[in-house]
């Protein structure tokens, strides 16, 4: 599928950023967003069912916490590594995402000197 055509089946509500600063920006904003959503989310509305559909159709039907674990933060942890996987494959520095990064490491230093 051309990149082109994605957005007729994944219209994004953002405009494309610009910089950076916007990516970063917008990434916090969800991050908090979602994380207040939440937050305020009881037992009885996580163990609740969601139900995705399309044009009618339902697709899965699971407990909203079980949505939540495996597709929300699966989804996250995915384009972080490929954020990974990018960086190095252009000689960047990948940053602290899980704790230092071999990159970012003093005890690796340490022992490398």
């Amino acid at each position: 599928m051309a990149t082109e055509n994605v957005h007729q089946f994944c219209p994004s509500p953002f405009p494309e950023a610009k910089n950076r600063k916007e990516i970063l920006d917008t990434f916090a904003e969800s991050t908090a967003q979602a994380r207040d959503i939440l937050a305020k989310m009881d037992d009885a509305t996580l163990i609740a069912t969601w139900t995705g559909q399309m044009n009618g159709k339902t697709l899965m039907s699971v407990p909203r916490l079980g949505f939540v674990r495996t597709v929300m933060l699966n989804h996250i942890y995915h384009h972080r590594g490929q954020l990974s996987v990018y960086l190095r494959l252009l000689n960047v520095a990948v940053p602290s995402i899980f704790g230092p990064s071999a990159d970012e490491n003093p005890f690796a230093a340490t022992a490398a000197a």
